[in-house]
């Protein structure tokens, strides 16, 4: 496991970024969403066009996936990582099984936002602001979790993969923007979005 000496210092404070930022993306929506119970059939203030919105995604049976809204999810799930990235920079130190389960959460989220992207570009054919900005710190997040796992031992692979994994770790923000481009070229070519801005 990491010691002192090799505290993950950018780890620690990308998930309390991450964190934050995801946070508030999902406080955002929850608000739009309880704005939208209050007032039915007003536009949520994330409504800018038929294809960027809010709206659509939070009135859809994909916005309430297991029977609530999907932002209350967030609201809940990413206070973990605030609070993994705070322990990690005080110098606090997980057992294995901690970092399994935490990564077990960062792969539900991760696997659940591919799905919600996927519903947003191929079913609902909008593209919610909010819900970008958590795909945006999601996206890295499970990359860096999984990344880090795997170079302190976490999981049961040779030493040549936690090299690999360690090495990789700095081209982590050309993973998440190679990512980020796979999504907007699908998006384009099934929205044709830079048509909205021309």
């Amino acid at each position: 496991m990491a010691t002192p000496r090799t505290r993950p210092t950018a780890l620690a404070v990308w998930l309390m970024l991450a964190g934050a930022i995801g946070w508030w993306a999902a406080f955002s929506l929850t608000m739009e969403r309880f704005e939208q119970l209050e007032n039915p059939g007003a536009g949520a203030g994330c409504d800018f066009s038929v294809l960027v919105q809010c709206s659509a995604n939070l009135g859809s049976w994909q916005g309430s996936a297991f029977g609530f809204p999907n932002p209350i999810l967030g609201i809940t799930g990413w206070v973990a990582p605030l609070v993994v990235g705070a322990a990690l920079l005080a110098g606090a130190r997980f057992a294995r099984w901690f970092w399994l389960l935490f990564a077990a959460g960062m792969t539900f989220a991760f696997g659940f936002v591919v799905w919600l992207i996927s519903q947003s570009i191929f079913e609902l054919h909008t593209l919610c602001p909010w819900c970008m900005v958590t795909w945006v710190v999601t996206i890295p997040s499970f990359y860096a979790v999984l990344l880090h796992i795997i170079r302190i031992g976490a999981l049961p692979l040779p030493r040549a993969a936690q090299k690999a994994a360690d090495r990789m770790m700095s081209w982590l923000p050309l993973l998440a923007v190679a990512s980020y481009a796979v999504i907007a070229v699908i998006a384009q070519l099934r929205l044709n979005v830079l048509a909205t801005f021309v």
